[in-house]
């Protein structure tokens, strides 16, 4: 009964002292920018229009001249697929290189906008794939890549 009424008085007098800490607002990872996010989904977008159909999410992270990121998909024989990268900073040019299972540079249909790059390919073997963007120059900036199926 004294327990009770200690932890009664405890949380009448002393709310706050159950109450869970706050955590300070968590900034957002790079990359994750609504802006940016919005120009590569309205440039994928007509990719849509054709029948492409666009995969649950995306990926986004900051990349400096010079640098490569990669990304490893799995990827099925016979099926068309779209990767589509952009970049936040200004005269930053995205490049997006595709190797099949191998190891093997996969030749791409390309696509380039200021800013903006799109890679077509038909998968020809089913496996994991390795998708990587790089930018050759430019300052660093925020990515964001996302790929199309059909």
């Amino acid at each position: 009964m004294r327990r009770f009424l200690l932890l009664l008085l405890t949380v009448l007098l002393f709310p706050a002292a159950l109450a869970p800490a706050q955590q300070p607002a968590a900034s957002p990872p790079p990359g994750d920018d609504p802006v940016l996010r919005a120009r590569l989904l309205e440039f994928g977008g007509a990719l849509a229009n054709e029948g492409f159909r666009l995969r649950d999410s995306f990926w986004a992270g900051r990349l400096k001249a010079g640098q490569a990121r990669r990304l490893a998909v799995n990827l099925f024989a016979g099926n068309q697929y779209w990767f589509c990268a952009a970049v936040s900073a200004p005269g930053a040019q995205p490049a997006i290189v595709l190797y099949d299972p191998q190891g093997a540079v996969v030749p791409v249909s390309t696509h380039v906008q200021e800013g903006v790059v799109a890679a077509g390919v038909t998968a020809a073997l089913t496996g994991r794939y390795v998708v990587e963007i790089e930018s050759a120059s430019g300052p660093a900036a925020d990515f964001c890549l996302l790929y199309l199926f059909k």
